[in-house]
């Protein structure tokens, strides 16, 4: 552990029902090669044997450290997590996926070498029920603007995640995705580690699968929360069928101007 948290990495793990895959997936976080990392455990009300792992887990490895909580969801516990973290770089790991052992140093030399970058992640793969390579679109910040293309398992600084939001709990599975807009609408690069880097877990339990009606409701904060980036890249509002939306946008330019000569 370095004397000051300059160089620290804080590995946030929320755990909510996953006795059978947390033990792995620390795991892989403690196989890290970077030698300064602190491992933030948050059970969120588990009622399977979460807990009991989690107690046998710390009994091996005392300096992880393990907070408890009612069920409130993944956001409220990743932003719990963050705001107990003592590292200058945070890496959000769900208690079902893995790492590779490389994957911190490598991109921890990224971000510590440029301030202009914010966020850095690498090529990833499944593990479970599927296997195989999970091809990711390469990142540019007008396609963010139409879907996620980054992996909540990425890693950025402490200091600029205090400058958001943070997680929003009203967004189940398009959370991380507001995250990365505020963190890179205003400038600020990202890398994509050409590494495999992270290993999404597929299982049964893995799927968040989100109402229509949910889908139009997360649509319509992210546009409350992302405006004028939307506007910027879009010509206007994200729409729920988010692929048309700046052709939906520039359509609806046109109407006005014709109903505008039209009077």
């Amino acid at each position: 552990m370095p004397k000051t948290d300059n160089e620290l990495v804080s590995i946030i793990i929320p755990a909510y029902n996953c006795a059978e895959y947390i033990e792995e997936t620390v795991a892989s976080a403690l196989a890290s090669t970077y030698p300064h990392v602190e491992i933030i455990i948050t059970n969120d009300g588990s009622i399977d044997s979460t807990s009991e792992v989690i107690e046998q887990i710390v009994a091996k490895h005392p300096q992880i450290k393990v907070f408890n909580q009612k069920n409130q969801g993944v956001s409220v516990t990743r932003n719990f997590c963050i705001s107990q973290a003592r590292g200058k770089y945070i890496l959000p790991l769900d208690a079902d996926d893995l790492i590779s052992a490389d994957y911190i140093e490598k991109a921890v030399e990224v971000l510590s070498k440029n301030e202009n970058v914010n966020v850095v992640y690498g090529k990833a793969g499944f593990i479970g029920d599927r296997t195989g390579e999970w091809k990711l679109p390469e990142f540019n910040i007008h396609l963010l603007a139409r879907k996620n293309l980054i992996y909540v398992s990425a890693l950025f600084r402490k200091a600029d995640f205090d400058k958001t939001a943070g997680f929003c709990p009203e967004m189940p599975s398009l959370e991380d995705w507001d995250v990365w807009i505020s963190l890179l609408k205003n400038g600020a690069e990202v890398v994509c580690l050409p590494d495999k880097c992270f290993f999404y877990r597929v299982h049964k339990k893995s799927s968040r699968i989100a109402t229509r009606n949910l889908k139009k409701k997360m649509i319509d904060i992210l546009n409350s929360h992302h405006e004028s980036f939307f506007s910027r890249e879009l010509g206007g509002k994200l729409h729920y069928q988010r692929t048309w939306s700046k052709t939906f946008n520039c359509l609806n330019r046109i109407v006005k101007k014709v109903t505008f000569k039209s009077h």
